[in-house]
């Protein structure tokens, strides 16, 4: 059974966003580390970068597949979680406390394209 969160916006790809204020913390679900297995690597944009909803902006490597990043929203990235340099496998402890990037939201009505828990609950079957 996969932690869900209420109040988080999810993506098909398996991405979840928590937003506060202007920002959005994005990182993949905890369903998603469940199918991954242990992570090995994560390669992040760098501060400054911009992504697009629906485009790459990354990867998660585990022992058994590499998994590219599909960012839920468009915006500039603010930070990303260096922590997860050293230590991809934090991400398998809590996805969720471990998010991948922080980015200012371009656009705020892009959330309303994205899933509730409720909904991302149903996709994967839960």
């Amino acid at each position: 059974m996969s932690n869900v969160i209420d109040g988080l916006y999810y993506s098909e790809s398996h991405e979840y966003v928590k937003v506060e204020g202007n920002f959005g913390f994005i990182g993949i679900t905890d369903y998603a580390q469940h199918e991954l297995g242990n992570v090995v690597y994560v390669d992040m944009p760098e501060v400054d970068d911009e992504v697009t909803a629906g485009e790459e902006f990354g990867a998660v490597e585990s022992v058994k597949a590499a998994s590219d990043l599909l960012s839920p929203v468009s915006g500039t990235v603010v930070e990303v979680n260096e922590a997860l340099e050293d230590e991809p496998g934090l991400i398998n402890k809590d996805a969720f406390e471990n998010w991948i990037i922080k980015v200012e939201l371009s656009d705020m009505s892009e959330l309303d394209s994205l899933m509730d828990a409720a909904a991302y609950k149903a996709m994967i079957g839960e």
